[in-house]
């Protein structure tokens, strides 16, 4: 059976707490694994999460600031220690190349498995399988960083009331779905478009044009909410958001289910950032992320 979730590694800024790991996600999307900024400790949480090296197939590094990607050396050397056995991607603000290798390779140990590295230099579409498209968008943050989204393709469903106004049943409508067109019947006739899910990623930036294209119509929005609205000053001087300003692009974007995360250490009280953001008229799903979480992608419209 398909799962498509996100699991949440870790949820700390700059500095981790007792209750909050640096960074990690892992989206899983069918039979794949997308992990998304493996802080320091992704390994270990991994482990506590039930994730294993081979669920992962791609790795995206939004930008290389150690919270985001200090975890690399020790997820990609598990990923040899395992012999994970099919090819794994790995994605990341081409101006980081240094950063990369020197992660790639920062203690000796025996590569046994294919990674491709796939940099990131400009807006637009990385990846293109059967279950999705993956596209990234540049951000605003003081190192070059690039926020990721996944978009199913849309599909048709099916109308059973005009199927039987139109006497297809059984087998037919099989071949009405291979063919397009059935005795004069077309599928435009007896199905409509079923939009396909929409997921995005977006950490550490301010508001630009980035942030929007990427969370315009997404069933799962997973964004940075480092500091709280009494706080934006912070937020722009250091190329965060804060969680109203989080919840605001949700709002407009037309977001289903928006996941804060990324929160500074500052802040004890998770309740502060969902009043925040249902203040700033966001009115869907909202989820204050917490490590070790898990969160379903929202069903199909």
């Amino acid at each position: 059976m398909s799962v498509r979730e996100l699991v949440v590694l870790g949820t700390a800024s700059q500095v981790p707490t007792r209750h909050r790991n640096h960074n990690g996600y892992l989206l899983r999307w069918d039979g794949e694994g997308i992990l998304f900024d493996p802080g320091e400790g992704t390994q270990r949480q991994m482990l506590r999460a039930g994730v294993a090296a081979h669920d992962l197939n791609r790795i995206c590094v939004t930008h290389f600031h150690g919270d985001h990607s200090l975890g690399l050396a020790g997820v990609i050397q598990r990923i040899n220690l395992d012999r994970v056995p099919h090819e794994v991607t790995a994605h990341y603000p081409k101006s980081g190349q240094r950063f990369f290798d020197r992660l790639r390779h920062a203690t000796a140990y025996r590569e046994t498995v294919a990674l491709t590295e796939a940099p990131v230099d400009e807006d637009g579409e990385l990846a293109v399988t059967p279950a999705y498209t993956l596209d990234a968008h540049r951000l605003s943050h003081p190192v070059e960083s690039y926020g990721y989204r996944v978009t199913e393709p849309d599909g048709r469903r099916m109308l059973p009331d005009r199927l039987a106004a139109h006497g297809i049943k059984g087998p037919d409508v099989g071949r009405l779905q291979r063919e397009g067109v059935l005795n004069g019947v077309t599928l435009d006739d007896v199905s409509e478009i079923r939009r396909g899910q929409r997921f995005a990623f977006v950490m550490d930036t301010r508001l630009c044009d980035g942030v929007y294209a990427l969370a315009d119509g997404c069933d799962m929005l997973v964004i940075e909410s480092t500091f709280l609205d009494e706080d934006t000053d912070l937020a722009v001087e250091h190329g965060h958001l804060t969680a109203g300003q989080a919840a605001t692009v949700a709002r407009e974007a037309g977001v289903r289910h928006l996941v804060l995360t990324h929160f500074s250490q500052r802040y004890t009280e998770p309740d502060d950032f969902e009043r925040q953001a249902r203040a700033a008229g966001f009115e869907g799903e909202l989820t204050v992320a917490h490590d070790l979480l898990r969160v379903p992608v929202p069903k199909r419209r």
